[in-house]
């Protein structure tokens, strides 16, 4: 599994932890199977946002991108993530970025553009005959979305407007790194295409992230990966989580409509109820937080601890397979929590006669939700 990383220029919101939380279930459910997982993030530290939050603040971008990289990683271990098998620095993956656009150079899928002063590097839309086969979206579609999102669709000497960044030539007070066609910076998509073929290689199960990944980012890791590889899908699923909003628009760092998970642990939130709160709405959907689903996951969270801690209560032989059933359904935590709320409700309000449901109850949530009990 191959989940696409943070750029690190602020700090964790609850739109991050969602997206990470999701691929935690998928994680844990993985292990419960008796699965080996290799599961690899990358960390975009080099990239444009970077820099210019660096600048505004007159911070050296490498001190900025290695605190914030710390302090997501403090988040992702406070919310009880199960961390990847690899971390992986772009900044650390240059050498596996140069190879792939040299390969694609070779092969035709890439070419330079003629600007004597930035000469950068781009892959060709067109290389792969199955391009567009991730999203499923039009050209038009696709251009929009590819200006909004880190293209340049009207840069000159372009053989077609959606041809990807593969290495960006050296600009001035820009980091750059050697290479055979110049001294530059890798483009973002390709990045996580070189990341993921040395770290796991061909036919990966799952490449995740956000929805708003789905294109350009997605379809173009694929892309590249797939020209170099000659392969037709470059994973077996491609699974993306919804967004998540706060004050009637979705969370950004544009907006300024942050929740933070640093903020919330700050404020003694407990992060299992972080977890409970993230986990009442389905991953796929767009879903708001508010003070109304933290106070539901906190009650809940109260219920559970309390059925937990009881000497006796129902079996829970039915609710464990449920809960797994669930889970293995598209993680539909919805239906899994109500499951668990059940079980609660009967054990609080009748008793039982088991005094082994409680541990077994918790240990399963513990496991498969990543929620202490």
């Amino acid at each position: 599994m191959y989940v696409c990383g943070i750029t690190p220029y602020d700090a964790t919101h609850l739109g991050h932890a969602a997206t990470y939380l999701t691929f935690d279930l998928v994680h844990r459910l993985w292990l419960d199977a008796g699965h080996t997982v290799q599961y690899v993030q990358n960390v975009t530290d080099v990239d444009d946002p970077l820099f210019e939050r660096a600048e505004r603040d007159g911070i050296d971008w490498r001190t900025l991108g290695d605190r914030e990289t710390q302090l997501f990683r403090e988040d992702m271990a406070a919310l009880r993530v199960l961390p990847p098998h690899d971390y992986v620095a772009a900044t650390d993956a240059i050498a596996e970025v140069v190879e792939m656009v040299e390969k694609l150079l070779a092969s035709g899928a890439a070419y330079i553009v003629e600007d004597a002063e930035y000469p950068d590097v781009y892959f060709r839309a067109d290389a792969t005959a199955q391009f567009g086969y991730e999203s499923g979206y039009d050209r038009d579609t696709m251009l929009t979305l590819f200006a909004e999102r880190g293209g340049d669709p009207d840069r000159p000497g372009k053989s077609d407007q959606l041809d990807a960044l593969l290495w960006r030539a050296e600009r001035p007070g820009e980091p750059s790194w050697p290479s055979p066609f110049g001294r530059g910076r890798p483009g973002w998509h390709v990045e996580c295409s070189a990341i993921a073929l040395t770290r796991i290689g061909t036919g990966l199960d799952i490449q995740g992230g956000g929805s708003d990944l789905i294109f350009p980012h997605h379809e173009y890791s694929a892309a590249h990966a797939e020209s170099v590889t000659g392969e037709r899908r470059f994973a077996r699923h491609y699974v993306h989580t919804g967004m998540i909003g706060w004050d009637g628009h979705k969370m950004s760092k544009s907006r300024g409509n942050l929740v933070l998970v640093s903020q919330l642990r700050a404020q003694g939130v407990d992060p299992s109820a972080i977890r409970l709160g993230l986990f009442s709405g389905h991953y796929r959907e767009d879903r708001f937080w508010s003070n109304e689903v933290l106070d539901e996951a906190n009650a809940r969270l109260a219920r559970w601890r309390s059925a937990t801690a009881l000497p006796e209560a129902p079996d829970a032989t039915d609710v464990i397979a449920r809960v797994r059933q669930y889970l293995a359904d598209d993680l539909d935590t919805p239906k899994a929590l109500a499951a668990l709320d059940g079980w609660c409700t009967d054990a609080l309000s009748y008793g039982g006669h088991d005094t082994e449901s409680p541990r077994l109850v918790a240990t399963t949530v513990d496991a498969l939700l990543g929620v202490d009990l």
